[in-house]
Formats: structure tokens, C-alpha cells, sequence
């Protein structure tokens, strides 16, 4: 153990009776000292020691808990603990779901692997194929990478997952709902069946989540921290009405010249809004940026260099950003328009309240986005804050009733006539036609009494009153 690096240990130890009780390598350590990392999170403590004696994991926690060191430490302990076979291939696989994401944990994973002999390698869309194999070919011990140019990789022979030792699936998810479960799958079959596999993500309600843990964990141990439905203390929750986007729009620009913060994030569902509101704040304030799916790993590093350093403090972009984005000071997060899904919203609003720092979330509400609100409030166990701008106000003032769900209740449509009910009306229609050919066999109706001055006539009817000509006045 290198003699400098005595004192720092010796400090974490004493602080953090974690890190007292597990013989971390020293490089490790400082690494955590480096970071000013004193103290487990939940996750971490959880997790580490599950980890290190080589079981399987499944995790289930909240943005921001630190699920990436809880992975990575006792992955980078083992792997220096254990002599790797000469020209062995890739040890250690992290698959994520978005590019931002990958980067964030490369850059954590590279801090720790600078001060060891371990190399760590980044696999994402956007860079070439070429240089990315001659990254491959050097054999770091640990990759991370997204599924879809693992598996380019895996399809042309560039990859090798046979030495395989640890597999990681980190927001699985998120994979599962961007589509990536066959990629899963293609790079499970590939990866040696003799691995320590953990698996995180925010929910366990998720419908492919027990399904995958089923296929790829053996014998998972369970870990549950804050899950989605428990309210994060150091967010702050708040909805506003609006009629329209151009009510929208007034509300964003007053949203950020009024509010106090550092680094403020708007969440759009769509591209062409990203490249619209751009536009359109960069008319009314300075440091806006934009980020979207359609941009260029290029396009996409200068923007986050230039939130990192300040240069610009504003970021408009779709749920590409939600996860992985690796950017300090992020307090405000303004959804203008409403996460499609509840653990989305999640991802969303994670992006403030991390590390203990308060953040504030607000949501632009219109008529159309009532109801996935209320699903988002019943998913969550929890209700945004109403919140009104008098010189704002608008004319929606939300649903006039309400279901028990939250849900506005429409007007009850009549139902339409089913199969049923249509055969049964055709039924009675040709019975009523047979009636009426059986009526005509019979003959005509006997014709009724004359009226003979009495109150009731002989079929117990009252006898009919004719009005005399000239008796209604004319």
C-alpha cells in the first residue's frame, strides 16, 4: 500500500464504518477520497457487500441514490483481486440505455481505473466503428456501452464476451422501453453463462422486469430503497394551469426570469419543439441550449461542456436527457410538456434535489394533459402543488368533476345497441311481421260499442268526448 495514501484511508475508515469493515484496495479508497466520498449512500450499503460475495443483484432505487458506485466498486475490487487469464477479453460488461448516460459512468469508472492497472472502454452511437474496434482490441477489463452498438460489434466480430465475468444492466428499464430488449437478449446469449449479473432500475412494477430478471440473475438478492412511490424530500412538486402553448410560452419566459437558480432544464415530447422554443427563448434571454436525438455526438458533447462550464444555463431537450445527464447545479426543472408516463416524470424531476440539494419541478398542465397528470399524481402516491401567476392567469381552471381517480368525468354517452340487442330487435321485428299476417288471417276488428252515456264504456274506457264545432273560441 503506497504510504501516502495512509492517512486518507485511515480517515475514511474511521468515518464510515462500511468502509472499515470491507478491505477495499487502497487505490480504490483514494479514488473515493479524491471524490470527497466519506459516507455510503443507502444503495451502496445495501449493495457492496451483497456484491462482493458474489451474488447476483437486482436494485431497485431512485435517480441520483448512487447506484453507479454501488456497481463499480466491488466490480473493480474483484477484478483486481482476481489474476485474469493471459490475452483474457473483456471482464466486465455496463450496458445503459442513452449515450449521456454512458458517458457519466466512463468518466466515474475512468477516475477509479486511472490510479490502477484496469482500462476501461466507451461503446456508443456516433463514434466510428473503426476506432471503436481498436479500443476492443486492446482488451480493457471493463466496457460500457449501449445495446445497440454492442451489438454492431457482437454482428461483426469486434466484440467478445466469452471471458465475461460481470454483467451490469443499468436502467433496464429504460432499455426495455426504448425497444432494446431483443439486444439484451442477442448479448446475454453471447456473454459467458459463468458471470455475477446485477441488474438495476427505478421500478420493479415494470411488466419486462421480472421477466428479465427471471432469464439473466440467478438466485437475485432484492434490494428496494426509495422506490418511485415515495416522495422525494428535496423536490419541490408544483403544477400550473394553462390554456394553450402560446399560454405556455408566457408562462416559461416569466417562469425563468422570476425563479431563482443556477441551471434550469425544459422537458418537451417532441423534436420540433426543442428546435421551436429555442428559437423563440433565445428571443427574450441568453444561455440557451438544446439537445434531442437527432443531433451528433459532437453537437451533443459541445452542449454539455458548455452547461458544465457555465457558458450556457438553460437546456431545452426531450427525455434523451432525462437520464444520465451529468451536470451540477441543475435546480429547476420545468416540464412544459407532460412526461408521457410516470416513470419517466421521474427521470424528469430527478435531474434537481440530487446529492441533498433542494430543486423544484414544475409542470405546465392543459386540458388535454389533466388526465395523464392524474394517472402520473396515482402512479407516484402523491399530488404536484397547485400553483397560480395572477398576472398569468389563464381560462382553464381545470375539470368542473372529477372521478375518484383525479380523471375529469365526461358526460355519459348512451350506449350503442350491441350484437345482442341489434338481434334481438330484427327478432322482434320479424315477429311483429308474422303477428301482423296472422291479424290479417283473423279478419277485422270487431268494432266497439256505441257510446251509451255512461262514465265507462264495456272494455272499461271512458267514452270518448268530441268538441262541438265552435267551442275552442273560433
Amino acid at each position: 500500500m503506497p504510504r501516502f495514501c495512509y492517512t486518507a484511508i485511515q480517515l475514511i475508515r474511521e468515518s464510515n464504518p462500511l468502509f472499515a469493515n470491507i478491505e477495499f484496495n487502497a487505490r480504490l479508497l483514494t479514488g473515493l477520497e479524491q471524490l470527497n466520498i466519506s459516507t455510503p449512500t443507502e444503495v451502496q450499503e445495501l449493495m457492496l457487500p451483497l456484491a462482493l460475495a458474489g451474488k447476483d443483484v437486482q436494485v431497485c432505487a431512485e435517480t441520483g441514490s448512487g447506484k453507479t458506485l454501488a456497481y463499480l466498486l466491488p466490480v473493480m475490487e474483484l477484478l483486481l483481486n482476481r489474476a485474469a487469464a493471459p490475452n483474457a477479453a473483456t471482464r466486465a460488461l455496463v450496458m445503459v440505455p442513452t449515450r449521456e448516460l454512458a458517458r457519466q459512468v466512463f468518466k466515474t469508472a475512468q477516475q477509479f481505473a486511472d490510479l490502477t492497472h484496469l482500462n476501461v472502454g466507451l461503446l456508443t452511437g456516433g463514434d466510428e466503428f473503426k476506432y471503436q474496434a481498436a479500443v476492443l482490441r486492446k482488451n480493457p477489463e471493463i466496457i460500457i456501452s449501449t445495446p445497440g452498438r454492442l451489438v454492431d460489434h457482437i454482428k461483426r466480430g469486434s466484440a467478445e464476451l466469452k471471458d465475461l465475468e460481470f454483467l451490469i444492466l443499468d436502467e433496464a428499464d429504460r432499455m426495455l422501453d426504448m425497444g432494446f430488449a431483443e439486444d439484451m437478449n442477442l448479448v446475454v446469449s453471447h456473454a459467458n453463462k459463468e458471470r455475477q449479473t446485477f441488474m438495476l432500475s427505478a421500478t420493479l412494477r415494470h411488466e419486462g422486469i421480472g421477466r428479465i430478471a427471471r432469464a439473466m440473475l440467478r438466485e437475485p438478492e432484492v434490494i428496494t430503497t426509495h422506490t418511485v412511490q415515495d416522495q422525494h424530500e428535496y423536490i419541490r412538486q408544483q403544477r400550473i394551469l394553462a390554456d394553450d402553448n402560446a399560454h405556455k410560452d408566457r408562462l416559461l419566459v416569466w417562469l425563468l426570469a422570476n425563479e431563482t437558480y443556477d441551471k434550469a432544464i425544459i422537458f418537451v415530447n417532441k423534436r420540433v419543439e426543442v428546435q421551436r422554443l429555442n428559437e423563440f427563448l433565445r428571443r427574450h434571454r441568453n444561455g440557451i441550449a438544446m439537445l434531442h436525438g437527432d443531433m451528433t455526438q459532437d453537437e451533443r458533447n459541445y452542449v454539455m461542456q458548455s452547461l458544465r462550464e457555465g457558458k450556457r444555463n438553460i437546456l431545452i431537450a426531450t427525455d434523451v436527457a432525462a437520464r444520465g445527464l451529468d451536470v451540477e447545479g441543475m435546480d429547476l426543472v420545468i416540464n412544459y410538456d407532460l412526461a408521457r408516463k410516470g416513470d419517466e416524470y421521474v427521470h424528469r424531476i430527478g435531474r434537481t434535489g440530487r446529492a441533498g440539494k433542494t430543486g423544484l419541478a414544475i409542470s405546465l398542465i392543459a386540458a388535454h394533459e389533466w388526465n395523464l397528470k392524474a394517472s402520473i399524481e396515482r402512479y407516484l402516491q402523491q399530488l404536484m402543488e397547485s400553483r397560480e401567476i395572477p398576472e398569468l392567469k389563464g381560462n382553464y381552471r381545470g375539470p368542473k368533476k372529477l372521478k375518484a381517480s383525479g380523471k375529469a368525468a365526461g358526460a355519459k354517452k348512451k350506449p350503442k345497441a350491441g350484437k345482442k340487442a341489434t338481434a334481438a330487435k330484427a327478432s322482434g321485428a320479424r315477429a311483429g311481421s308474422k303477428n301482423s299476417s296472422e291479424k290479417k288471417k283473423l279478419g277485422p276488428r270487431p268494432s266497439r260499442p256505441k257510446n251509451t252515456g255512461t262514465l265507462m264504456d264495456s272494455e272499461g274506457f271512458a267514452p270518448i268526448k268530441r268538441k262541438k264545432p265552435g267551442a275552442d273560441g273560433n
